[in-house]
């Protein structure tokens, strides 16, 4: 099976559980930059609940002209420090935090220009994290559908075009077909909160995350 997903900040569980028993996921390039998506956001879990967390980029207003690949990150807004500090308060005392602090620190404070180059980096990171060696493939046009795997040159079983499936304001009302994986020990409150980032598993369960994505 093919996965096509646009790419995503800190991208949610359910994004992982959709590439088991994929043989590639390709990456959306061609399309214009949505806003208020998970392009640029993910939701943690702190004290106060759910909490997004937004990568700022140049000139917002005029965004949804631009192609997703090309949008630039805004350093002028001390996001990182802000973005890092959230994680600390909401996570340093999970098992797992300092296990993962510094490779992801490490990738934030290279401070890629592009939004893309970002979210590749992290991207990369969780796969290996989760232990799914996928090829990544990226598109060279856009197409509003795919009829078949071919239509991107790639052989395959079968395809899913999952483009905008997973956004926060589904994660919000926690739509049934919006939430897979098993419910785990999440760090406050009595009742599993779904529809979290990626983070969350890994600070919780470290190298069993994988196990709780089917």
């Amino acid at each position: 099976m093919l996965l096509l997903s646009e790419i995503q900040y800190h991208p949610p569980i359910t994004f992982f559980s959709q590439l088991l028993g994929a043989e590639a996921l390709w990456l959306e390039t061609q399309e214009h930059y949505r806003k208020q998506t998970y392009r640029n956001r993910c939701l943690i879990l702190t004290a106060q609940g759910v909490k997004p967390l937004t990568v700022p980029v140049v000139d917002g207003n005029r965004s949804e002209k631009v192609l997703t690949s090309e949008i630039e990150i805004d350093y002028r807004q001390n996001w990182i420090h802000q973005h890092w500090r959230t994680l600390q308060t909401a996570y340093g005392g999970t098992p797992y935090f300092e296990y993962y602090a510094d490779y992801l620190h490490d990738i934030y404070v290279q401070k890629p220009r592009l939004l893309f180059e970002l979210n590749l980096a992290f991207l990369r990171f969780y796969l290996r994290c989760l232990r799914l060696p996928l090829p990544v493939q990226f598109t060279t046009e856009y197409l509003p559908s795919y009829s078949s795997a071919s239509a991107l040159g790639h052989s395959a079983t079968g395809w899913q075009d999952r483009r905008d499936w997973l956004t926060p304001k589904a994660a919000a009302t926690a739509e049934p077909d919006r939430t897979s994986g098993k419910a785990y020990q999440q760090t406050f409150g009595k009742d599993f909160v779904p529809g979290l980032s990626i983070l969350d598993l890994l600070f919780m369960q470290g190298p069993a995350a994988g196990s709780f994505l089917a």
